[in-house]
């Protein structure tokens, strides 16, 4: 493959996905978010899988940025989730052990 078709391809993916990710409506994203971790996941399987074939050590260097950036990113983005779940929960329910408030 060339590298005017990896562009080409590459530009089309950020086309469509952006297109894509800005009709999704507010109420969706949540749930999105918590699929995509998944895939987030899955590249981090992927980045550790290329780092174990590596053989140069520039090889072993860029896989290891990988699966740090891979980690780094399936970590954060179930942090996120987790922050927005937390923000539709009642304030008595956030404290442990404590039952919600009833009005």
């Amino acid at each position: 493959m060339t590298g005017i078709v990896a562009l080409y391809i590459f530009m089309l993916a950020a086309f469509t996905g952006y297109e894509v990710i800005s009709r999704v409506p507010v109420i969706l994203h949540t749930p999105l978010m918590s699929g995509s971790n998944f895939v987030h996941g899955i590249v981090l399987v992927g980045a550790m899988v290329a780092l174990g074939g590596a053989q140069t050590p520039l090889e072993k260097t860029i896989g290891f940025i990988g699966v740090l950036l891979a980690a780094g990113n399936a970590v954060g983005g179930y942090v996120v989730t987790e922050r927005m779940l937390e923000m539709f929960k009642s304030s008595g329910a956030r404290r442990k052990g404590a039952a919600p408030e009833k009005h």
